[in-house]
């Protein structure tokens, strides 16, 4: 029998709380469909492609866990194909926590949030580090970027789910307040101008 997607996160214990806890037959229903989506579609590639920032969960062969944030300018992590996203690892504090995490443990999470809009995106998969290809490494670094490349990372898709804005505190981003005040400073001396000019005509 095919397992669904779902399943990836799904395990008999969780399933046993969801039963438990009177929300089962929900998901239940959810994978007579198939499960959660494994491919990434045009409407979650154009998502992905506006994140300066995710979070990346490793884990070591003894099941230690490890989240390590990825960030850069947006587009840096770039969708490959429907199965396969990538991106240049930069180089950090040198600690290769999740470089040594993936050389013995392949199973990786990636976690994307946008704020703004209140959504969260929760992506399962496997991924390697590549160290041994410059012209990959080339091609996925962000024109322009100062930083320093030091291998690339492809992560193999194998489900993805988009979670509910419960909970979510709306932000907004420093770079888009600050335009966003810009704007409203430019009509406000606008405005004063003209208040100025008026007051002139009419003195």
């Amino acid at each position: 029998m095919h397992r669904p997607s779902s399943d990836v996160a799904f395990t008999p214990a969780v399933k046993a709380v969801q039963a438990r806890r009177g929300s089962r037959e929900a998901y239940a229903r959810l994978e007579r469909r198939g499960g959660f989506g494994t491919e990434l579609d045009d409407e979650l590639a154009r998502f992905v492609a506006e994140r300066d920032s995710v979070y990346l969960a490793t884990a070591s062969a003894a099941g230690q866990p490890y989240v390590q944030h990825r960030g850069g300018p947006r587009g840096f992590l770039r969708v490959l194909d429907p199965h396969t996203l990538a991106w240049a690892d930069f180089r950090g504090n040198r600690q290769y926590v999740t470089t040594g995490n993936l050389a013995e443990n392949d199973r990786a999470f990636l976690f994307l949030m946008d704020y703004e809009t209140r959504t969260r995106v929760k992506i399962w998969g496997r991924a390697r580090v590549v160290e041994d290809d410059p012209a990959l490494v080339a091609r996925l670094m962000p024109e322009g970027y100062r930083a320093t490349p030091e291998q690339a990372v492809l992560f193999t898709v194998e489900a993805w789910d988009v979670n509910c804005p419960q909970h979510i505190p709306r932000k907004l981003d420093a770079a888009e307040v600050e335009a966003a005040l810009a704007r409203l400073q430019e009509r406000v001396a606008a405005l004063e101008a003209e208040n100025e000019r008026l007051r002139a005509a009419a003195g």
